[in-house]
């Protein structure tokens, strides 16, 4: 109200400033100075009247921010449709971060493990949370699709006729010979000889990193491009 009080004395001063200045710029007749103090008398009361209307505006306001929750009560009441409290939440999201991390870094056990972890989250209630419900339901999923399982390393037994070659090229170890330095340099103890293997032999058959993966394809690739097409007769 102190504010409503000094804005109607503004405008009285102003309206008073303004008869006094016009009268004095030139000679007014009387119905002429009742006609301008008629006309800022109702300007007046026009701008009363919409001074009123946004005090009242403005009360409306405060009572309406009066009566809003805060974040956090409205945080709570939100937990409360999941049967959650805070600390519940932010367990499940340190829960989150682990398994995250797991699927990215492919460590702390395997996939299957990993996704019996994503699916305990998964049916958790908190996680139907807005701020959850994509992360858990679609992202991780997504990523956990991409995970391929890397294929066990194994003990291949030598049979006659085999060569380190050939071993290499076997669809169930490399699929291309050109990789087969990997086998040699995992059994140095057993080949002496990489031209010389025997029947009964048993090698390991480690795993190839993508960087090893891609450097083979490449060597077999530009070994047939520079192998001269066979002549027909």
């Amino acid at each position: 109200m102190n504010f409503y009080k000094y804005f109607l004395g503004i405008m009285t001063l102003v309206l008073a400033f303004a008869v006094n200045t016009n009268a004095q710029r030139q000679e007014m007749t009387e119905e002429e100075w009742q006609a301008e103090i008629n006309r800022l008398t109702e300007k007046k009361a026009s701008l009363t009247q919409e001074l009123n209307t946004l005090q009242a505006e403005v009360d409306d306001l405060k009572s309406t921010y009066a009566g809003l929750q805060t974040y956090d009560d409205c945080m709570d009441d939100l937990y409360a449709l999941v049967g959650a409290t805070k600390t519940d939440v932010d367990r499940f999201q340190s829960k989150i971060d682990g398994v995250n991390s797991k699927i990215q870094l492919r460590l702390q056990g395997t996939k299957e493990n990993v996704v019996a972890e994503w699916e305990a989250l998964k049916d958790n209630k908190i996680s139907a949370l807005p701020q959850y419900y994509d992360v858990v339901h679609n992202q991780m999923k997504r990523a956990l699709d991409a995970w391929s399982d890397k294929p066990k390393e194994v003990i291949y037994q030598v049979v006659k006729g085999d060569h380190l070659w050939g071993i290499a090229g076997k669809s169930d170890h490399y699929d291309n010979p050109f990789a087969w330095p990997k086998i040699y340099n995992a059994n140095r103890d057993k080949i002496k000889n990489p031209d010389l293997i025997y029947p009964s032999q048993e090698f390991l058959i480690p795993n190839l990193s993508a960087d090893e993966k891609d450097y083979y394809n490449k060597a077999r690739s530009s070994y047939y491009k520079a192998v001269p097409p066979t002549q027909s007769k």
